[in-house]
């Protein structure tokens, strides 16, 4: 009966339609808006961005006879036998035994080479990775300090919490590499995975306090009169049930984590972020730059989104989030 007295607008399939002429509208509108702006779009450059094709040339370094022995290409000169950089895989513009002159073009070669916004991508990857490690590590650790009987730990974690919280990641990250890193003698790599990891960790180890929390005091009480040790019965019964709860804001933080990863670009760590300001400065293409690292970074996000929707529909077949 619900189905029935359900208007045009609240139909399933038309409110998709609806949604996807909005959108189309919208882009439609910047479309205009890009067309009229004095700006030379230069899309055809994009591929680069991932791939090129680099092409080695061999010149010759002096006047003589291009020769080969044993498969090793020389070039013999009146003094001396000069060896070349370059083997049977390169495309050879001289015969064997031809004179060739000084500053010639011998020999050339093309290769496919990883463009900049794929190696900006793996370092993103590679510093999100490490971070999220530390991030959990330090939550989980951080959660059972503030949820524990022993008042110091219950103060060390608030004073942690409070003070990672209360400033921005931007400046913890300053504070990492220009103080942190400087006194440890640690790689800049490392002062940004730090930055990032203690920075959410305090964000876990309230979200992970809060789930532990919500799980009835009875079942610890319960596992206590059977014989269970408070460590094993937080590890086997109260943890998996507590990470259940807190999965959808677990990769909500994760996914937060990867984007917040781009202001390690401020120490010089080569991620998509500064790879894309580089870009900018050498080619100066801002729009079609940027549009792409977004969509670099938003095909990830919604990598981790997806997996997150993944599990937790595996755990509430198998009896539910609650």
């Amino acid at each position: 009966m619900a189905k029935r007295n359900q208007t045009l607008a609240q139909n399933k399939n038309v409110g998709h339609l609806i949604a996807l002429l909005f959108y189309v509208v919208i882009g439609y509108l910047l479309y205009l808006a890009a067309a009229n702006m004095n700006y030379v779009w230069k899309w055809n450059t994009i591929p680069s961005y991932f791939l090129y094709d680099e092409t080695k040339n061999v010149e010759s370094p002096a006047n003589g006879i291009l020769e080969k022995v044993d498969n090793i290409y020389y070039v013999k000169s009146k003094d001396e036998q000069i060896k070349l950089n370059m083997d049977d895989s390169f495309k050879i513009s001289y015969k064997v035994g031809e004179e060739v002159y000084e500053g010639d073009n011998i020999a050339s070669k093309t290769s496919k080479k990883i463009g900049p916004v794929l190696n900006g991508l793996w370092v993103t990857l590679k510093i999100s990775f490490f971070a999220a490690i530390l991030t959990f590590f330090i939550g989980i650790i951080v959660a059972l300090m503030k949820l524990s009987s022993y008042q110091f730990l219950k103060d060390i974690a608030t004073v942690y919490i409070t003070i990672v919280r209360g400033t921005p990641l931007l400046v913890q990250i300053f504070l990492f590499y220009f103080i942190v890193a400087n006194i440890f003698e640690l790689d800049r790599f490392v002062a940004g995975v730090l930055a990032l990891g203690i920075f959410f960790g305090a964000y876990m180890a309230e979200i992970l306090r809060g789930a532990i929390q919500s799980i009835d005091k009875g079942q610890l009480e319960a596992a206590n009169s059977l014989g269970i040790s408070k460590i094993q019965a937080m590890r086997y019964i109260i943890l998996p049930q507590a990470f259940k709860r807190a999965l959808p804001t677990l990769v909500g933080e994760m996914i937060a984590l990867v984007k917040d990863s781009s202001l390690v670009s401020v120490i010089s760590i080569t991620d998509l972020t500064k790879v894309g300001k580089e870009i900018v400065a050498n080619t100066f293409s801002p729009f079609e730059t940027w549009i792409v690292v977004a969509l670099v970074y938003l095909s990830i996000t919604s990598i981790l989104s997806f997996i997150g929707h993944r599990i937790e529909k595996r755990m509430a077949l198998k009896g539910g989030l609650s």
